[in-house]
Order: C-alpha cells, then structure tokens, then sequence
C-alpha cells in the first residue's frame, strides 16, 4: 500500500484495519448473533464467507445461500428469467412505508416505474440540483463552524443524517428541512429505520418462505405519518399556484408510456417516499464512516486538502470540479467499498433453479452481500484493510468492478447512484477544507447491518477550525 504522500511503501503493520466483526467459524457467529440480540446481521457471518464463492449461511428452513462470484452475482441480478424477485424479508418490512415502489417490486410493475422516474433524473439535471446542494452544505457549515467555536461534542450519525436529508428535501420537495412537515417526516423516518432493521434471527431462521413477519403498531403509526405528510408536500405540488421545479415536480409530471396515465396519488407517496428514504440514508451512512476514518486516521487529511485547495482555490466547489478530485473520489470509492451503504440484497427463489451448478429449491433466501463481495479474499489484496490508493489511476479497483457493487448492479442498479456521489463529493471537499474531525474517547464503533450499514452505536466527536 502506498503512504498518503506517496513517500515509501507501507508495511503491514501499518495497514489500517476500520472496524468489522470479528471472524468466527458459523456456529460461534450465530452464537454470538442470539446473544447480542440486536438482529446485527454482520455478525451473523462466519469467516468463511470471505472466503468461499458460494456457500450456506447457517442452516435454516427454507435454505439461505450466499454468493461472492461476480458471474453469478452479475446473473442473479440480471434476472432474465423473471426466478429471483427481491426477498420477501425485504418486501414485508418496508411496505407499510414505500408500498409497492421501484425499491421493493419486479417485473413488469418495476419497468413501468422505471421508465417514469428514469427521466425525473435527467431532467433535472446533475448540476440543476447542485445549486440546491451547494445552499444545503453551506447552511449547515455555519452551523457545524458554530458547534466547532462552542467545543461542542455532537452525533455524527445524526449531524450527517440531517445535512443529507435536508438536500433531499430541498432538491426533492423544493422546502428545507427545518419546515415543520419536513422535519416530522425525517423523525419518523430515523424512527422506522431504527425499528423494522431489527431482523429476528430465530424467525429467520425457523419460518419457511413468505411466511408473515408483522409490523409493530408503532412502527406502522410512523408508516402512516409519513405517507400523510409525504402526500402533503405532494399537494403543494400539485396546487394550482404552485410553481416547481424539482425531482417532485418532475415525477408528478411523467406518464405511462403505453397508456399515458400518471402516478397515482397514492403510487407518488410511494416512489417519493423511496428517494427520502435511500436519498438521505444512504449517502449519510457513506459519510458517516467517511468522517469517522478521517477522525481516526487524520493523516489522510493532508493527502485530500492538498487536492481539494489546489482545485477549489478557496472558492465554492462548482459542480465541474466535482468531477476534478480524483484522490477525494478515491477516498470515498474505499469506504463504499469497505461499508457499503446496502449491506445486502436479498433474493428469493420463485422456483427450483440451478446457478454456477449450484442447485437451488424453491424458495431458498438468495443473499448477494455487498459487504462480503467487496471484502472478499480472492477479488483484494488487504481486502479488510483502507487503502484508497487502490482506485486511483491504475489501482487494483479498476480491475474489480464485477466484485464492486456499491450501487447494486443489473437493471436494478440505483437510479440515485450519479446524485448520491456528486453529493457526497461536495460535502467532503467542503468539510474537509473547514474542520478538523476529532473522536470523542472510549468509544468502540461496531458497524451493524441496518436498512444501511451503520455503526451500531452514535459515534460522537467534535470539530475543531483547520489549523
């Protein structure tokens, strides 16, 4: 691994190894899994699955296999023959919020939706939502230049998930987040996702396919709340005197191709409620150990200042220099890599099939992991360890884009992908250029499988202004 400054190679021992679960043999994984009780899926895995191409996750009752061969990953998630819709698990645990959305469904339902949200994004253009962007992080730079002044010690979960969620609001819905409907929607939300990634283990492991996994009532109030103020901003929108012109506007307006119909009311909740809730989530769990890495392993500091003043010369990032950051690129590209924002992507098996001569009954949970595929032995070198090096120009990332999936791949990859990492790029180059990110002591971070892959935990920390 080369040094951030590109002086001597490292040995490795100086390799940094970011937090992961212990690697324990499967049952001692799934020992300590009951034992937490906190549905932590991560934990779950036993060492061999960073190690086989593909294997069984335990043993359970309707069979639940993992695969880490980019062929098959990539022939899973093609799907030509209509055998592997999204899991049940998934579907069950987020319809009460997102009901039947381009998230959850498949077939002819998921391209019909695709079709119409696809030029949502287009037209909307990149850098038409840059500006709104752009307003978001400065905002919320005074706030953090103030936190940072105080010697206040905060959440970064919560001070990451707040900045993202506002630019979702802003360039979703055209409103801020600190309107009252908006900031009710994100605390329902940070409610859900706390509540429904809680997986029963023993229910895993123990009920047969599509078997029904309930909803707490509180879960399913929250649900409710959110769908009425996400059907709220709607109605701004589709008010006579309202005058937009965002991603809302944008997918109120597309129709059917083949019948030329609009979204339903009820089916624009729905595809709206998806780009809040991936829209935010995602990009603040990436940011979060974005940040979290910095705070501990502050000499790579250096290594992304040098770039990011050499191209923004003190200025606001534009969004042509978003494109010009290739070591602030690269830094984020490894920690996608290492903490995936979708840990995993499960699959069910609508009938008995056969993949890689693997043979597969009806009903088996097919798990393509993310988080096992871009840590795999056999696809990276130090597949454990930080090392943004690897995607700079000529690094081994660029050889591995079959075993790198950030964005899921296939038909199915995220229609958000362009929009999360021009996003992403600006609020690191800008808070990178400002603070100094500083890990409050005695804390022990462990990375949890979520609805995202988050710490299991807050991390706290504070700022202090660049020295």
């Amino acid at each position: 691994m080369t040094s951030p400054r590109g002086t001597h190679r490292m040995t490795a021992l100086e390799l940094y190894i970011p937090p992961k679960p212990r690697s324990l043999w499967s049952v001692a994984a799934l020992v300590r899994a009951l034992w937490r009780g906190d549905g932590n899926l991560l934990e779950l895995l036993p060492a061999a699955a960073y190690r086989f191409q593909v294997g069984n996750l335990g043993y359970s009752r309707r069979s639940t296999i993992l695969f880490n061969d980019p062929d098959c990953v990539r022939e899973i998630l093609r799907d030509d023959g209509a055998v592997f819709p999204k899991s049940d698990l998934m579907v069950n645990a987020l319809e009460p919020l997102i009901g039947q959305s381009i998230f959850v469904t498949d077939g002819a339902r998921w391209a019909r939706q695709r079709a119409m949200i696809d030029p949502a994004f287009s037209r909307m253009r990149l850098h038409h939502a840059f500006s709104a962007m752009a307003e978001t992080v400065d905002d919320h730079e005074s706030i953090l230049r103030q936190r940072a002044e105080r010697g206040e010690t905060f959440s970064l979960d919560l001070a990451m998930s707040h900045l993202t969620a506002d630019i979702i609001c802003r360039t979703v819905f055209s409103t801020p987040l600190v309107s009252d409907v908006a900031r009710e929607v994100f605390d329902d939300f940070t409610l859900f996702e706390r509540s429904v990634a809680q997986v029963d283990i023993l229910h895993l492991i123990t009920k047969p396919a599509w078997a029904e996994m309930p909803q707490s009532d509180h879960v399913l109030a929250a649900c409710t709340r959110i769908r009425q103020h996400l059907g709220a901003l709607i109605d701004t929108h589709s008010a006579p005197s309202g005058q937009f012109d965002d991603i809302a506007s944008a997918v109120m307006s597309a129709v059917d191709g083949d019948l030329g119909k609009p979204f339903s009311r009820d089916e624009l909740i729905d595809q709206l409620g998806v780009f809040f809730l991936a829209g935010h989530e995602t990009t603040a769990s990436a940011l979060t150990w974005v940040f979290y890495i910095l705070a501990a392993r502050p000499e790579w500091m250096a290594f992304l200042r040098e770039e990011i003043d050499q191209e923004l010369q003190g200025a606001a990032m534009t969004f042509d220099m978003s494109k010009r950051l290739p070591r602030l690129r690269a830094f984020f590209r490894e920690t996608l890599r290492l903490y995936p924002p979708i840990t995993f992507l499960p699959r069910v098996a609508q009938q008995a099939t056969r993949i890689g001569g693997r043979k597969i009954r009806r009903g088996a949970l097919v798990m393509i992991s993310p988080w096992t595929l871009h840590r795999h032995e056999t696809w990276w070198r130090n597949p454990h360890a930080f090392d943004p090096m690897r995607f700079m120009p000529g690094g081994e990332g660029d050889t591995n884009s079959g075993a790198y999936i950030p964005f899921g791949q296939g038909p199915h990859i995220c229609v958000g992908a362009g929009f999360a990492q021009t996003e992403a790029l600006l609020i690191m180059a800008h808070l990178i250029r400002t603070f100094d990110w500083h890990l409050t002591p005695g804390q022990t971070v462990r990375p949890a499988a979520r609805l995202t892959t988050r710490p299991a935990s807050q991390v706290s920390v504070h700022l202090s202004l660049r020295q």
